[in-house]
């Protein structure tokens, strides 16, 4: 269904879960995938953001999602939003904010492939108020449904998020790493957590990313 605001419809696979996809590019089923989280993790944090003009885009995270891009791996935003049940602004607010931060990656000659959003919290109203909804992080809903439309390989894919929700999902999903921004590293049963604190470990992410794509080649 697609919510019909001003600027609508928007691309609502529920009413609470947007999934956009972006561009053109194909991939081969079975390509690893590099999920990212979006606020915190592409763009500076700005609390519930409403606003597309206060978005600026987090030191280092360019080259990151542009070696997905050289690398043929799809770049999927998967965001929890839940500032749309609380009540605070709506799809269309979200559209715009999400829109510049495109904008700004390909003002760097960086791409993304696809986005999700997922609007379900507990403190919201109407179809929104809903309790660890499936595709709200933790939870692995948004990967899996990247997967499905992508083909992606999760086994072989990586996550890059800012809370520990992020990595609980990718940990969720069966993806191997994950990278903690300005977190500490740690190391459970078939998951691995790095640190993303300064640029060695940036140049690390990068390279893990490379050594991805040299294998599809």
């Amino acid at each position: 269904m697609a919510d019909t605001g001003a600027s609508g419809p928007y691309p609502l696979a529920e009413p609470g879960l947007w999934v956009e996809r972006v561009g053109s590019r194909v991939f081969l089923a079975g390509t690893p995938a590099l999920f990212l989280d979006r606020d915190g993790t592409i763009n500076v944090d700005t609390g519930y953001p409403d606003d597309p003009a206060k978005m600026v885009l987090r030191d280092g995270i360019v080259p990151v999602i542009a070696a997905a891009n050289r690398s043929n791996i799809p770049v999927v935003v998967v965001t929890n939003q839940s500032g749309i049940a609380r009540g605070y602004f709506g799809w269309k607010e979200f559209a715009a904010v999400n829109g510049r931060v495109l904008e700004l990656l390909a003002d760097g000659d960086a791409f993304v492939d696809m986005v999700l959003a997922c609007a379900y919290h507990e403190a919201g109203s109407g179809p929104l108020a809903v309790a660890d909804h499936p595709m709200r992080k933790p939870n692995p809903g948004m990967l899996f449904e990247a997967q499905k439309r992508l083909g992606a390989d999760l086994k072989r894919s990586l996550i890059v998020g800012d809370k520990p929700a992020d990595m609980q999902a990718g940990q969720r999903a069966g993806l191997p790493l994950g990278w903690l921004v300005d977190g500490v590293g740690s190391k459970q049963p078939g998951f691995e957590v790095l640190p993303l604190r300064n640029l060695d470990e940036l140049d690390g992410l990068v390279g893990a990313i490379e050594a991805l794509g040299s294998r599809l080649s």
